[in-house]
């Protein structure tokens, strides 16, 4: 099979050298079905691929090479549904032109100043990422001109109809040119998708990358069971049994992420939250800080955090589970980045079980149970980073390290070498600049003077005591409630064989037990019906009793019972889906040969 390369796909040198510059070797398969077609010409296009799979540059690199003389009239206009997004588009796109600045390209988006857009437009420039609302705006005032439109550009097309903005995209495309051409790019292609391109595109090309999502192999992934009113003391000991934490704790709501980081910040942590009610100058201020590290944790809403490029993140929390799959995968890919590692946590209440067996189609057996960091453990890793500062300082005053075990004396840590700094004084402890010699002897006089008359051991120990007994102080943690975790998370199975079928609560017990092997003890909440029966099983082993019985196939159906949208999570079958109040209830019934086996179906003899 022939190697696909940048050069293949009919990209001209100046762009393959700004490739070569940014380190890209080969293209991603959205990008190798998508450029030669944009650079062919023709008909319109439909592409379907994830966000992460490089579809900006699947877009932005033909028009590069489409729009590179300068007109000063906007021939590109690229739809995003985020400001983040916007930003990011763009300095892609500009990252990716030949040595110069055309095509020129500039964002417009909602929260950010008219005067400076104006300003960029009419300037002039070929390439325009906006958000939809702004872009409207600007076509009604008259700073921004469509007439000379080439490419329409509609990026993340999903979600821009998630949010709201199908009224606003419907009223930019009557504004366009008829003979423009629309590329449209989407991660899902709902029905409201294909309507736009059925009705406004005219004749079109649907291409799809189909490959599997990227594994996240740098990630660990796990799952924490935590009740709700625990969840932020479990995250506070997450934070401090890291020698280094610097993630994004996502939350469900703006109010979430505001009170989260309130909390937080509180109870000492650098924290702040990113959500849609920021101002643009705002967002960029906490972004600013974020980035530098003076703020260590970010607590997001999915919608605010998208877009957003930061390097080097050490965690991902799902402090509130994501609503589907996909955006557990956006969410965990943001740390694990680079070739660098990185975790993701997921905090889960007991009412969450079955929505932790969604994430697992993604995740798959990546996603491991984890369990509350015990006080214990915290202050010990505090203590290994206190004890690390310490050695670390000493060795920036050119004391000798601590005896070995066999008692002699270690020599001071030698200056690194190739231009590093000659100790870790700036580094390891206190973060100011390497001492002098008059200020290595001051400090050494302080410490005749605290440990005179004093064993040395009791003088060290009452300074580190003066400078670290808040931190270390068992007090600064809550309680976790632990009482609950003795049962292990369960789920609940629908079995398609019941009282008609000659089923009583042994034979369904029996069944599932043959099934996986599992003791008695973990096979609970059997209630047998008519037609069908529930039982509930330990959450681990409920794929494996589905496997077998597919395996099997000559048994009853087994599957999850989910609840019904909105309805209770209660006993019976009318919360479950395809189970209707109707259902007639239990009889009495003991004549039921187990399916799999000699299964002898029979038909009931009813009274009334």
């Amino acid at each position: 099979m022939q190697t696909v390369t940048f050069e293949s796909l009919g990209l001209e040198p100046e762009i393959l050298a700004a490739l070569n510059r940014k380190g890209f070797e080969e293209p991603t398969p959205i990008q190798a079905l998508a450029i030669p077609r944009l650079l062919s010409g023709g008909a319109n296009l439909v592409a379907r691929a994830r966000t992460g799979t490089g579809k900006t540059a699947a877009f932005g690199l033909p028009l590069i090479q489409s729009l590179r003389v300068p007109t000063g009239a906007v021939r590109a206009l690229v739809l995003v549904p985020t400001r983040e997004l916007a930003l990011q588009v763009t300095g892609e796109i500009a990252s990716l032109r030949p040595q110069g600045d055309c095509p020129r390209v500039a964002p417009i988006y909602g929260g950010a100043s008219y005067g400076e857009q104006f300003r960029r437009l009419s300037r002039g420039v070929e390439i325009v990422v906006g958000t939809p609302g702004r872009v409207k705006d600007h076509i009604d005032r008259g700073s921004l001109s469509l007439d000379a439109l080439e490419y329409f550009v509609l990026d993340e097309a999903d979600e821009m109809l998630d949010m709201g903005f199908l009224e606003d995209i419907e009223w930019i495309f009557e504004k366009a040119p008829a003979d423009r051409r629309v590329l449209l790019f989407s991660a899902t292609m709902p029905k409201e998708i294909l309507r736009i391109a059925k009705t406004r595109l005219g004749a079109y090309e649907i291409v799809a990358d189909d490959s599997g999502p990227v594994e996240t192999t740098l990630t660990d992934q796990i799952w924490i069971e935590v009740r709700e009113s625990d969840k932020l003391e479990v995250l506070c000991r997450l934070v401090d049994k890291e020698d280094e934490f610097y993630g994004i704790v996502f939350c469900a709501t703006k109010v979430d992420a505001d009170a989260l980081a309130k909390n937080l910040v509180e109870r000492g942590y650098g924290a702040e939250a990113l959500h849609g009610d920021l101002s643009q100058m705002e967002r960029e201020k906490v972004l600013r800080r974020f980035r530098s590290k003076r703020t260590t944790i970010l607590t997001a809403t999915d919608v605010a955090a998208r877009g957003i490029d930061i390097d080097r993140l050490t965690h991902v929390v799902n402090f509130s589970l994501p609503h589907d799959p996909d955006s557990y995968t956006h969410r965990i890919g943001r740390t694990g980045r680079a070739g660098n590692t990185g975790t993701a946590v997921t905090l889960v209440t007991p009412d969450e079980y079955r929505r932790i067996f969604f994430l697992r189609k993604t995740a798959g057996a990546a996603l491991k149970k984890g369990a509350v960091p015990e006080v214990d453990e915290v202050l010990e890793a505090k203590r290994q980073r206190i004890r690390g500062k310490v050695l670390s300082a000493a060795a920036d005053l050119g004391l000798p390290a601590a005896d070995g075990e066999d008692g002699s004396r270690e020599p001071p840590v030698e200056a690194e070498a190739d231009g590093a700094p000659e100790s870790g004084w700036a580094v390891g402890g206190s973060g100011c600049p390497e001492p002098s010699a008059q200020e290595r002897e001051r400090w050494r006089e302080l410490a005749r003077e605290i440990s005179k008359g004093m064993d040395p051991l009791d003088a060290l120990a009452a300074a580190l005591a003066a400078g670290y007994s808040e931190e270390l102080d068992p007090r600064r943690y809550g309680d976790v409630r632990t009482d609950f975790l003795d049962k292990e998370a369960t789920t609940r199975l629908f079995i398609g064989a019941g009282r008609r079928d000659g089923a009583d609560r042994k034979a369904i017990a029996v069944f599932v037990k043959d099934l996986a092997g599992l003791p008695d003890r973990l096979i609970g909440g059997v209630e047998v019906y008519d037609a069908f029966s529930f039982v509930t099983v330990p959450f681990d082993a409920a794929e494996r009793i589905i496997a077998e019985a597919r395996k099997s196939g000559n048994g009853p159906v087994v599957k999850r019972a989910f609840p019904k949208e909105g309805a209770p999570t209660r006993r019976g079958p009318s919360a479950y889906r395809k189970f209707q109040p109707g259902d007639r209830g239990p009889r009495d019934r003991d004549d039921f040969n187990p399916p799999g086996r000699t299964r002898g179906r029979r038909t009931s003899t009813r009274s009334g």
